[in-house]
Formats: C-alpha cells, structure tokens, sequence
C-alpha cells in the first residue's frame, strides 16, 4: 500500500490541481489569524503578499488549501518562517489584486 493510499485525508483531483479534501474546520486549525506590520502592509501594495500566523505544523500545500478555502482566493505560493511569536506564512497570490482585495475583505486596509 503506498502513502498516498494510507493518508486519512483523501486526495481529490480538480481543474487547479491536486487538493487535499481540508474542510473548514482543518483549515481553521492551519491558518490561525493574519499578522499585520508596516513591512507586511507594504508587501500587500508591493509583493501581493499577506503575511499570517499558522500552525507550527503546517506545510506549505496545506497553508495553500487553507487560504483557497476560508477566503475564497488562489494562492500562488507561500514562503514559512518560524519565529518567537510563532511559524509564519508569507502567502502570494494568483490574482494581482489578490492580497489587497483580502487584505480590505478582512478589514486590514
């Protein structure tokens, strides 16, 4: 039996790719509250990035899932860093307005 077939989370394949089958209440757990600075509120007008606080377990793909569905927005890519206040997320979006259109979504700007 290979991994994939012992994972507990089934794997679906879609249009965008393969996706992990996360529901809300897992992605809940993987993105804990967004992390705003002056230097990530310049890279949400600069980058396309918005920054969040994750759980310290969480991998890239499973950050990426999260975004895509408890905001409803196509991330591109996210870069981690693991700090004092916690694991960090540093997510980019498809959209060239993606994180700015969030950002007001979430009453940031």
């Amino acid at each position: 039996m290979s991994k994939k077939e012992d994972s507990k989370t089934p794997t679906v394949q879609t249009d965008s790719g393969t996706e992990t089958g996360m529901n809300a209440e897992e992605a809940s757990r993987v993105i804990l509250s967004p992390y705003v600075t002056e230097k990530t509120f310049n890279q949400i007008e600069k980058e396309n990035k918005l920054a969040f606080m994750v759980s310290v377990a969480a991998s890239k793909k499973q950050i990426i899932e999260a975004i895509r569905i408890l905001y409803e927005a196509e991330a591109l890519e996210a870069n981690t860093a693991i700090t004092i206040q916690g694991k960090k997320a540093f997510v980019k979006f498809r959209d060239p307005e993606g994180a700015r259109n969030l950002a007001t979504k979430l009453g940031l700007v």
